[in-house]
């Protein structure tokens, strides 16, 4: 539906409406009107045995039926213009008819008081229906009820009495009190057809903003996905190049200006990594895994992690020890508690934070008992307007200026994230300049004889110790990339042969294959120039090959790519890929025989 001007707008829709009310009753109408002449004419001729009856009687049946055929074509009215020829068309014919019926009683009024009383009920009950039936529309209204009413009150006054002057005062009084119901029901019908037009324009309204939010934040997603890929290029390229240069200019003095350079590198690996987080999350590519765990155990690990930070900044940071066991993942609980305490502390000037585990009755019902995890800090607190949005991305209540030490507001978004996954609820509780606390409330678990004391740290990286490989492909489009892989490889004393294309891929590892020294592992990029996608060509080299293992290396961070990477199984690192980090995950790629295409065969395609 358009929206033109809106007033304009409503009128014509509540016009069609009180038009297409008066079409549906017009068959029934004519039907029951019909029956009542019939009826009423017969009484009449039998009482009165005048000719003038049934030609009235003729006369008006034929009006009645020609008003079906003469307001059919509103069926197709599509316009203001047609409505408007169609309501003068019917008001036409219901002023006949309400005349038909008023020139009855100036015809052939009776002589007697039975008769006379008769014929003016039957006139006021037909009024009366008529205008329940018509009152929609006001013109309808005064067409139906004046020539009937009227007719019937010339009648009375023709044949002037006490008795029908009196009866004309009553048909008077009739008909305001039938004008007056007939303005009122007329006002609440329209009333209520404005508010249901209303809310149907405001819903379409709110649809299209709706249409236009969800466009716009898909549009912004594959903005970030893009800008995301196209920055974790050249970084990727510069942590590699970087971490080579590092290790090759050991023990010289300029290797401190190398060491510069791979701390800013990765403090911005870092910011990017976080936001890789939110998706994955978002694409549902992290599972949970959830069993019994002690919460002493990852609070051991918290503390392990925090306590310098928080002793640098001069507060103190407290864990309760509890034995308290809780039903939930423990990697993902650590990494959800520990992006809590790193933004308590990041807030709190002075003071400091406590930690905290409880247990207490379920509320919900669910389980038989819940463990609440409360977080307490002495910090800045919250402003009641802006709690209800800090769990949103990028949101940083007291960061203005954007400083980078105070995080980029993407923590309690991956929080809200990891506390759906998880189904633990988070709380929030803050006074503004006191203190604020956040609760996270888990399903109570039983104690297990057999538990680590500590569980693992929040997942990163696979670690599986590093072993060079024998040799290794690097596919890559980026020639920045498979310079900075190249350099890095070799200075780890690891054999490795670049190329930009399926082709030059293929011809690689169809010659190493045939030379029986085939290559030990395929490190593929996953987009390709020409819009190939890398996971395919991969897989697809891997199986003509002798299956050689296949690791992915990309940029993108697309929730809907990243589900298709989840499902195939592939290992994946995601750029900026860290020096330490592509050797542990080559090692872990690795399979156990050097040369795992050596029983294949040379030529093998």
């Amino acid at each position: 539906m358009k929206s033109p001007a809106p007033a304009q707008d409503l009128d014509a829709l509540i016009l069609r409406e009180q038009a297409a009310s008066l079409f549906v009753t017009i068959r029934g109408a004519i039907y029951s009107d019909s029956v009542i002449t019939l009826v009423f004419g017969a009484v009449m001729y039998w009482q009165m045995h005048r000719m003038v009856i049934l030609v009235w009687m003729a006369v008006h049946l034929v009006t009645l039926l020609r008003m079906p055929a003469a307001t059919a074509h509103f069926r197709d009215a599509e316009d203001s213009q047609h409505i408007l020829r169609w309501i003068d068309t019917y008001c036409r014919e219901l002023r006949i008819n309400s005349a038909g019926w008023g020139a009855a009683p100036l015809l052939f009024l009776p002589d007697s008081l039975p008769l006379v009383s008769v014929m003016t009920l039957v006139l006021m009950g037909m009024s009366m229906g008529g205008t329940i039936a018509v009152a929609p529309l006001r013109r309808a209204t005064y067409n139906l009820l004046l020539p009937m009413m009227l007719g019937l009150m010339l009648a009375l006054l023709l044949h002037a009495s006490l008795l029908n002057v009196f009866l004309t005062c009553c048909c008077l009084v009739f008909v305001v009190a039938v004008l007056h119901f007939a303005r009122a029901q007329h006002e609440l019908l329209t009333a209520s057809l404005r508010t249901r037009f209303e809310k149907t324009v405001l819903a379409e309204r709110l649809e299209e903003q709706i249409r236009a939010t969800e466009r716009a934040n898909q549009e912004k997603t594959r903005f970030l996905a893009a800008a995301s890929h196209d920055l974790r290029q050249p970084l990727h390229a510069i942590a590699l190049l970087g971490a080579a240069m590092e290790r090759e200019l050991a023990g010289r003095p300029e290797q401190a200006g190398a060491a510069r350079l791979m701390r800013a590198v990765n403090a911005l690996s870092l910011s990017l990594d976080t936001m890789l987080d939110v998706s994955r999350l978002d694409a549902g590519v992290v599972p949970a895994d959830r069993h019994p765990v002690a919460l002493q155990g990852v609070f051991n690990s918290l503390n392990h992690s925090f306590v310098n930070v928080a002793s640098e900044k001069g507060i103190q940071l407290r864990f309760r020890a509890t034995p308290l066991w809780v039903e939930s993942d423990p990697q993902l609980l650590g990494r959800l508690l520990s992006n809590l305490i790193d933004n308590a502390i990041k807030y709190t000037q002075r003071g400091g934070v406590l930690v905290v585990a409880r247990r207490r009755a379920s509320e919900a019902g669910l389980h038989d008992s819940e463990v609440w995890i409360d977080i307490r800090d002495s910090g800045i607190g919250i402003a009641p307007e802006h709690q209800s949005r800090v769990f949103e991305e990028f949101y940083q209540v007291s960061n203005p200026g954007r400083d980078r030490s105070l995080g980029l507001g993407i923590g309690l978004s991956i929080v809200k994230r990891l506390s759906h996954l998880l189904a633990h609820p988070v709380e929030l509780k803050s006074v503004l300049g006191l203190s604020t606390r956040l609760r996270i409330r888990l399903p109570a678990a039983s104690p297990q004889p057999m538990q680590a004391v500590d569980p693992a740290p929040p997942r990163s990286l696979g670690s599986a110790p590093w072993r060079p490989s024998t040799r290794v492909l690097v596919l890559d489009d980026e020639a920045d990339v498979r310079e900075a892989m190249c350099r890095l490889l070799r200075s780890h004393e690891i054999e490795v042969e670049v190329v930009s294309s399926e082709t030059e891929a293929v011809a690689a590892l169809d010659k190493a294959t045939q030379g029986s020294n085939p290559f030990s592992l395929l490190i593929c990029d996953f987009r390709l120039s020409d819009g190939d996608d890398g996971l395919q060509v991969g897989q697809a080299l891997s199986q003509q090959f002798c299956n050689v293992p296949l690791l992915l290396v990309t940029g993108e961070t697309a929730p809907e790519r990243l589900q298709r990477v989840h499902e195939a199984g592939v290992p994946v690192l995601f750029k900026p890929v860290s020096a330490e980090g592509l050797l542990h995950a080559i090692a872990a790629a690795m399979p156990t025989s050097t040369s795992p295409a050596m029983d294949c065969g040379a030529g093998v395609r």
